[in-house]
């Protein structure tokens, strides 16, 4: 098995009984603590209209989060350019890398409530999936349909807040090449007037895109030879078409000479398997939270998640995400991980934990890196 280095992936959750602001200084205290631990970058999700998530605007945790920290490589997993520009992008991420020069990641996501994109042919070079799964093991669940959260009231409603009124996405792809000349320094309108950012152009900034399948996020990072990063916790289902996808259409450049992918998980860590069963109890229900189109609840005690009352419904609608979820002993989730791993050929593995007690949280995490690194694995990105 090929190396991974490790990462981290915050929503900046809420624990039901407390406040926005204590989860934003969990968070900043979490990714003070994966420094010392010695992950390789720590990312922050943007998501908007989530009683349960206070991770709305990553350049504004990442700014707090910098002031913070020294040396890990923070990162936007992902902006969401659905309701964005290229240029307050670009802005946003200059004036950070312009206090801290070289430590950040901008990772970019066509969601916002945009329309899915055209999906990919299944790529031949795919692992083989039989009965749900590949052949060294790692569960592929059925696929997940989006298509009631992309027309829920909830979501029209945030697509409502966040764009001005009349205003309409630009189209990704060239969103992403605008972004990618201004920071390069090459913008030009069709008039042929030049845009220079200040401060952004010539940003010393990792550039990544997110996506949940093979189709338009996968082709724009191939065909700009951009990092990639694949959400096998948000769409187990399309992991490894997401991937496969993204090498299929890589192409060289300035920035990389081969592909390069992180994959993420949901996973949680303790002592023994019947304890870290006991801390995730809660995800079952915060994800029919978000699969309903409610938002995103705070996330439940133990106790409060056992007390609600599941319909058939209920639990179909969360299976893939609580069947996919990496729940145990140091050995048990390092061996998943490596079976993830394995069958993605990913660069890097993106871990998100939640649990309802921050001192959990931040167990779960120093347990895992101590298993990671006890197997000989480096946490270094390459």
């Amino acid at each position: 098995m090929s190396d991974a280095a490790l990462g981290v992936l915050d929503l900046v959750p809420i624990p039901s009984g407390s406040t926005a602001g204590d989860a934003l200084r969990n968070s900043i205290d979490l990714a003070q603590q994966a420094e010392r631990l010695g992950y390789a970058r720590y990312w922050f999700a943007e998501h908007h209209l989530n009683p349960g998530v206070a991770g709305t605007s990553p350049a504004i945790v990442l700014a707090l989060t910098a002031s913070a920290t020294s040396t890990i490589r923070l990162g936007s997993g992902a902006v969401q350019l659905g309701h964005r520009t290229a240029l307050s992008t670009v802005e946003e991420f200059g004036l950070l890398d312009a206090l801290h020069p070289g430590r950040f990641d901008l990772g970019l996501g066509r969601s916002g409530g945009r329309p899915p994109g055209e999906p990919a042919a299944p790529s031949p070079t795919a692992p083989p999936v039989v009965d749900g799964h590949t052949p060294n093991g790692l569960l592929i669940p059925p696929r997940f349909s989006f298509q009631h959260l992309l027309g829920s009231p909830r979501v029209a409603l945030q697509r409502r807040l966040l764009l001005l009124p009349g205003a309409e996405s630009q189209d990704y792809a060239e969103q992403v090449d605008d972004i990618l000349a201004l920071l390069a320094g090459t913008y030009r309108s069709p008039e042929g007037v030049e845009a220079h950012v200040v401060p952004g152009e010539g940003a010393d900034l990792e550039v990544w895109i997110l996506g949940s399948s093979g189709g338009q996020s996968a082709a724009v990072a191939g065909r700009n030879g951009l990092r990639f990063a694949a959400n096998y916790h948000v769409s187990p289902a399309t992991v490894l078409e997401a991937v496969e996808g993204y090498r299929s259409f890589f192409q060289p450049s300035e920035f990389l000479d081969k592909p390069y992918v992180s994959v993420s998980a949901d996973v949680v860590v303790a002592e023994n398997d019947a304890t870290a069963r006991a801390l995730a109890a809660g995800y079952g229900l915060w994800v029919r939270s978000i699969r309903t189109a409610e938002g995103a609840i705070e996330f439940p005690t133990p106790e409060e998640a056992r007390a609600h009352r599941w319909s058939d419904e209920d639990r179909a609608l969360v299976q893939d995400r609580v069947d996919t979820q990496f729940v145990g002993s140091p050995g048990r989730v390092v061996d998943q991980l490596e079976q993830l791993q394995e069958a993605t050929g990913a660069d890097e593995l993106l871990v998100t934990t939640i649990t309802h007690d921050h001192t959990d949280r931040v167990r779960s995490y120093e347990l895992l890196v101590e298993e990671w690194r006890r197997r000989g694995h480096s946490l270094e990105s390459s």
